[in-house]
């Protein structure tokens, strides 16, 4: 939704005011009685984010003067804005099967039947299923078949080391990057359900994080360190989460997965877009902060994006 979405927009509010002024003060021969389209091209950069109180409650009735927007620390003109509760949404769910979560794979699962049964509306929103050990296996497509998702989680079976990196990697490049931009435009939303620990992987850290910037896609996930300690694992999940704009949960109990999945199905319908202009084209990554200007909230939103190529 970024090149010719701009240049559209762009195009009618300057030809609209040229012909009004135009056919107001001179009288034009047949020849002439036309006015020139001003076409310019801009590249749009789209933000999906949230907005959490100190609670961590959301908070879903703000507008645009509540927000600046800035582009590599430099504040933007914010051309859209939106409050987003009905955007079609594309899941994909990524569930470790790796022996380090054997004794818990059930809960995992049952949890995740019941929050695509929740989010899935049909024919508007589709999910995927991946479950990953030491390699990502796809089992289930995009479909909005809820009875296909259910059969496709509770085919898994635990095996094997982690491939967290490969799995984040796999999904994004193959599932949820999509060339042109469809319209309307998509949420692309990751479910990751791990101890977030990576043994396996060809793929590092950051590469994983590349690419699922790349594709746009928001980070939510679900720790299956259920010891209460902090883990370098869960440094890992936070990390996802944070960088693209989404949340990192860590249930203590069973019980707990059902109400952290509920939360990520409740925030997926209440969140904002805005769109500015891309000041640079030159294929880098750039850094977007949001900031709000009421204070006590926190805005979680990507914190980046590969500019276009000239």
């Amino acid at each position: 939704m970024k090149k010719f979405f701009g240049a559209l927009l762009i195009g009618c509010f300057l030809a609209v005011p040229a012909a009004a002024q135009t056919t107001k003060n001179v009288k034009l021969s047949p020849q002439q009685n036309h006015v020139p389209q001003i076409r310019v091209h801009v590249n749009l950069e789209n933000v999906l984010f949230t907005v959490v109180d100190k609670k961590n409650r959301l908070v879903p009735n703000l507008s645009k003067d509540d927000f600046t927007v800035y582009d590599d620390g430099k504040p933007q003109k914010i051309l859209f804005f939106n409050r987003e509760n009905n955007l079609p949404l594309r899941i994909g769910v990524l569930i470790d099967t790796s022996n380090s979560i054997r004794l818990r794979l059930h809960f995992e699962q049952r949890a995740a039947i019941d929050f695509l049964d929740d989010i899935v509306r049909p024919e508007e929103d589709k999910a995927f299923v991946v479950g990953f050990d030491v390699h990502p296996v796809m089992v289930q497509d995009y479909t909005d078949d809820l009875d296909k998702l259910s059969t496709a989680i509770q085919s898994l079976q635990a095996g094997g080391g982690t491939g967290l990196y490969d799995a984040i990697y796999y999904a994004c490049k193959e599932k949820m990057i999509y060339t042109p931009t469809p319209q309307p435009y998509l949420r692309r939303v990751l479910i990751i359900v791990s101890d977030g620990r990576d043994n396996f992987s060809e793929h590092s850290r950051d590469e994983a994080l590349a690419m699922a910037e790349k594709a746009e896609a928001i980070i939510y996930a679900i720790s299956t360190n259920w010891t209460g300690n902090p883990s370098q694992g869960d440094k890992v999940l936070k990390y996802f989460a944070a960088e693209t704009g989404g949340r990192a949960f860590f249930p203590i109990r069973a019980s707990d997965l059902a109400v952290d999945f509920q939360r990520i199905s409740h925030e997926l319908r209440s969140q904002y877009s805005l769109a500015y202009a891309i000041p640079v084209n030159n294929g880098a990554f750039r850094r977007i902060t949001i900031k709000t200007r009421q204070k006590g909230l926190k805005v979680l939103a990507k914190t980046g994006y590969f500019a276009p190529a000239e």
